[in-house]
């Protein structure tokens, strides 16, 4: 894999809060974000205390953190749904209302200041966990909950769930850079968790890998700028 790792410049950037084992799992899907996106950090949740470098970073000015999580499980008032123009950004003095999120660009009504880069803060965990997760994080509780709306079905097949409409983390992450105006670096996710999942499943099985089947075209037919940058895992 580490041969086919994508290049793709990105405005948005992820960070994620994993549970505890999560980063050992070989069916994790968080690197391969951290692969894709050059701005992804990566911090362990605990139930007793936060990383200070996560709480640095959520307060970072060249941010606009959002919490993507599934809005039927949160208060009202904390849901937005989609992103809104820039030059929307004026029509709401109060700042983004319910089903609205900051822009990427422009400046932010509510203190005259400039709205920071997206920054999509991803529970990766089971769904158990994450919904723990949610409820036992107070200090996210200031965030904005993203609540998607895909309507399309996972196509991850490395563990299973009850519902087509549970997402692996970097699918989530894909979401996030659609809606972020980030296309190239969301059809890239998708691409490179084929990729993966092919690699994944015929090693599982020891079967050789076909670098000439679908997903390994794909994922090759996507063209990136010819820069370099490197992901940011902080332990």
């Amino acid at each position: 894999m580490c041969a086919l790792r994508p290049i793709v410049p990105s405005r948005a950037g992820v960070c994620l809060i994993m549970a505890d084992i999560e980063p050992l799992k070989p069916s994790n899907t968080g690197w391969l974000i951290a692969d894709v996106v050059a701005d992804t950090a990566a911090f362990g949740w605990a139930r007793t205390e936060v990383d200070p470098a996560l709480l640095a970073m959520l307060a970072d000015p060249q941010w606009q953190a959002y919490l993507v999580f599934p809005g039927e499980f949160v208060a009202p008032e904390r849901v937005i749904t989609r992103l809104i123009e820039r030059n929307e950004a004026r029509q709401f003095p109060a700042g983004p209302p319910q089903g609205e999120l900051a822009p990427t660009g422009g400046s932010d009504p509510r203190s005259g200041g400039a709205w920071g880069r997206p920054l999509f803060v991803l529970l990766d965990a089971t769904w158990p966990e994450a919904r723990k997760m949610f409820r036992k994080s107070p200090y996210l509780d200031h965030l904005p909950v993203l609540s998607l709306q895909p309507a399309q079905i996972s196509r991850y097949r490395l563990r299973r769930s009850r519902r087509n409409d549970h997402f692996c983390t970097s699918e989530v992450a894909a979401l996030c850079m659609d809606l972020a105006g980030e296309h190239l670096a969301a059809q890239t996710l998708e691409a490179y968790l084929d990729v993966f999942t092919h690699h994944y499943l015929r090693a599982k099985n020891q079967l050789p890998v076909e670098p000439e089947d679908e997903a390994h075209v794909r994922l090759r037919g996507l063209r990136w700028p010819n820069s370099l940058h490197s992901a940011t895992m902080t332990p």
